[in-house]
């Protein structure tokens, strides 16, 4: 006689993989799955939560990892700067540099097991983790390395403050100490024969320091709504020197001046009255001459020498960087290009494959190389700054004026800004690249083995700078 199975023998037939498991099989899986997920998903919710954040004052988004609040590097960046690179994230901002290692094992990253660098000092704190793409940082860790105030949902910096200011006197320079809680943007400027510091959002009270040295000798700090401002003289044939140490204390702004420290500037005021144009031909390799071998032709210094030529010969005061093939030292084009009120250089494009062709003006527009012709075009506007330092669209401003010079011989020249022109860097006022043409251009190699065609332009760069010097003059303008 068979018995119907009971529940129990279900159970066992189920679990030994019998045939009479077929039927409920799916169902049990998707069950177990279902309850699988649930449990994940609870337990992920106990790790991962989104937080509302004050990131200094504005609302963004946070993340809480097992207890601890992480910000995304793209919200972060509001603030300081932030890289990867070999698994460490930098964190680089308001005087500080970070490195914290990135821990793809999250739980593991929001405790004490990784060390950290702020700054110099290695310590254990919690550190960098991802969330799928995204670089997570957490904030206690930050805050710390940044000198922040951090409480959960709450990230923001103490107000810049100017807390002290003290002197060191020196044989050959003084030195001026500026003590602030944290790090902040100096700003300088050159006023006749004072200069002055701007510490951008930062508060002072307004006050007069006596020192004792010579070349500083005394030291203004005025409070102003864009920061605080230190002035103090300059003495003739003193230089400055301008730089940030920071520590866990907060930032000292050092300055130095006095004989000892390197100025440029008598070079510069020594060109106000009567201004120097200094045209640099570039020393061209044997395969970029023009013309064919037995007729080769150095066409920048053809070019260079008949502008000058024409510019001397109207009164202006005209230099060359070299007047044979040999190629002059750098440090003299660089010498020459600090004196001068315009600086021109002449070159051929060359780069092999490259299909290129025609004239092209290239401006300079990055940083001077010199801290002190930066801290001249940030004071423009101000007395006598720009009898010594002309602003960067001046270089725009001769640049449309060759062009057009260009334009009326039937010459059509391209133009752009460069920053990458070193040369052209060290000069304070005016300066361009004029690119003759292509030595790979057919083109231009045919139009520049035309003596009237290089005549032509010649003669367009000479009326260029005229023009552009005398309407500087007829404005008052060195």
């Amino acid at each position: 006689m068979q018995r119907k199975p009971s529940a129990g023998a279900s159970a066992d037939v189920l679990a030994s993989g019998g045939s009479k498991s077929h039927a409920v099989r799916p169902a049990a899986f998707r069950k177990a799955a279902l309850l699988g997920l649930l449990g994940l998903m609870g337990l992920a919710g106990a790790q991962f939560t989104y937080t509302q954040l004050s990131l200094v004052g504005k609302s963004a988004q946070g993340i809480s990892l097992y207890g601890k609040e992480y910000v995304g590097s793209s919200t972060l960046s509001r603030l300081v700067q932030v890289s990867e690179a070999g698994g460490i994230a930098r964190v680089e901002g308001l005087g500080h540099v970070l490195l914290l290692p990135i821990d793809d094992d999250q739980q593991r990253a929001t405790t004490a097991f990784n060390t950290v660098q702020l700054d110099s000092v290695r310590l254990k704190a919690a550190t960098a983790t991802r969330q799928g793409e995204k670089l997570l940082l957490p904030l206690t860790t930050v805050a710390q390395g940044l000198g922040a105030q951090y409480t959960p949902g709450q990230f923001s910096l103490a107000p810049a403050a100017l807390s002290g200011v003290s002197s060191l006197a020196g044989k050959e320079s003084d030195r001026v100490v500026l003590t602030l809680n944290r790090a902040v943007t100096v700003r300088e400027e050159l006023l006749g024969n004072a200069l002055r510091l701007t510490l951008t959002g930062a508060s002072a009270s307004t006050q007069n320091y006596t020192t004792r040295g010579v070349f500083i000798p005394r030291v203004q700090v005025t409070a102003g709504s864009g920061g605080a401002r230190v002035t103090l003289p300059l003495p003739a044939g003193s230089g400055y020197r301008v730089y940030t140490v920071q520590d866990a204390a907060g930032s000292r702004v050092m300055l130095d001046v006095g004989p000892g420290v390197p100025f440029n500037v008598p070079a510069l005021l020594a060109q106000v009255r009567k201004p120097l144009i200094v045209l640099d031909p570039a020393s061209l390799p044997t395969g970029s001459l023009i013309g064919s071998p037995g007729v080769s032709r150095d066409v920048t210094l053809e070019v260079a020498r008949s502008a000058a030529e024409l510019l001397s010969k109207a009164g202006w005061q005209v230099k060359l960087t070299r007047d044979t093939a040999n190629a002059p030292q750098l440090a003299a084009r660089e010498d020459l290009a600090r004196q001068s009120d315009v600086f021109v250089s002449l070159d051929l494009g060359r780069f092999p494959g490259m299909a290129r062709s025609g004239v092209t003006l290239y401006e300079f527009s990055g940083q001077a190389p010199a801290q002190i012709v930066n801290a001249y075009r940030q004071a423009q506007g101000e007395p006598l700054v720009g009898q010594v330092v002309s602003e960067l669209s001046r270089s725009r401003t001769l640049s449309n004026l060759l062009r057009g010079e260009l334009k009326s011989d039937g010459l059509s020249a391209g133009q752009q800004p460069q920053s990458r022109l070193l040369v052209l860097g060290e000069a304070p006022k005016a300066a361009l690249l004029l690119e003759l043409g292509w030595a790979q251009s057919q083109a231009d190699q045919q139009r520049l083995a035309d003596g009237a065609k290089t005549t032509q332009m010649a003669t367009a760069l000479a009326r260029a700078v005229a023009t552009y010097l005398t309407a500087r003059a007829n404005a008052g303008q060195s």
